[in-house]
């Protein structure tokens, strides 16, 4: 009896060969998770008592992950520095330090190009962590902290391609960024000077970035007759105006919806003070655009005036500035 010839429903498809990639790189990661201990906290001790940067090194994938290891400590808030281990070796042993610590990425533990840096570590008494499969490596055996990976297959079928193994080191790397970013208590003000630009850069802005100040706050005062009032919020745009005491602070809020509110023969002989909301919600200049957008869904509304410690209006800021800004 032959066998009946394989067609092509048999093999699967492309679908199944991504799902059956994830599941076993999310399992790393799950056996990875479960395989942590006091060597993490150790490392993490070592690194945020350090008062130098985090110099990380690795060669081939393990290079590229510690890459981007490197940057994702820096920006948030461990200063970090990849070093190439293969430019070690011909003058770059130089950027490291006695206040640094090392960590070194290798799945094996034995790649040769890292010698030259295990060994400067280990003249100079400089902390090295190691990040590697090879429990009883070269690098295992020379670092001060050991954080193992766990012998999970690599999702590439002929179990050579680093794939597994290389997704577990950036989790890990991620794990000590965030770890070293949550014990320094690193502040939201903090992640925005690091990243001024792209999307980012905009949801962290400030109020006062995007605010409108000077002549284009709308202000009137209690005695202000509201034919005159409603020429000033026509013409500031905002379909608002702030109402202000003899002492420069807000005391009141006057708004299309007010005026909706008050529709009739004699809306034009009110006073401002008469017709206003007390006690509008503000908002302070030093806070971020994305607590004003989240103000504004809450209460919907969509203007906050901008004030000082004190209540004194420093500008108006619209929900069209935040969508103009990128923030909503």
């Amino acid at each position: 009896m032959t066998a009946r010839a394989a067609t092509a429903s048999d093999s699967p498809t492309d679908l199944d060969e991504a799902r059956r990639v994830l599941a076993l790189e999310a399992q790393g990661i799950e056996t990875l998770a479960e395989s942590l201990d006091g060597r993490f906290s150790d490392a993490v001790g070592r690194i945020a008592a350090s008062t130098g940067r985090v110099i990380v090194s690795g060669m081939g994938k393990s290079g590229l992950v510690g890459r981007k290891i490197s940057a994702t400590l820096a920006s948030t808030g461990t200063p970090s520095v990849f070093v190439h281990p293969a430019e070690a070796s011909h003058g770059d042993l130089g950027m490291i330090t006695t206040d640094d610590v090392v960590l070194c990425l290798s799945n094996s533990g034995e790649t040769a190009e890292l010698a030259s840096i295990i060994a400067y570590a280990r003249r100079y008494g400089i902390t090295l962590v190691a990040i590697t499969g090879g429990l009883d490596s070269t690098l295992a055996r020379a670092a001060d902290v050991l954080l193992p990976l766990p012998p999970v297959a690599e999702a590439c079928p002929l179990g050579l391609a680093p794939t597994t193994s290389t997704t577990m080191q950036l989790a890990l790397g991620d794990a000590l960024a965030i770890a070293l970013m949550a014990r320094r208590g690193f502040t939201a003000e903090q992640f925005r000077s690091f990243h001024p630009g792209g999307m980012i850069g905009r949801k962290l802005a400030w109020v006062s970035d995007l605010m409108h100040g000077g002549t284009e706050i709308p202000l009137t005062t209690p005695g202000e007759r509201m034919d005159r009032v409603i020429l000033t919020i026509t013409s500031g745009r905002f379909g608002c105006a702030g109402v202000t005491d003899a002492e420069g602070h807000l005391v009141g809020i006057i708004t299309d919806g007010d005026l909706r509110r008050k529709m009739g023969p004699e809306l034009l002989k009110l006073t401002a003070g008469e017709v206003m909301t007390r006690n509008p919600r503000t908002i302070g200049a030093r806070v971020l655009a994305a607590e004003a957008l989240h103000m504004m869904n809450t209460h919907a509304i969509t203007a906050l005036f901008v004030v000082d410690e004190a209540g004194r209006p420093l500008g108006i800021l619209h929900i069209h500035d935040l969508l103009r800004a990128g923030v909503a």
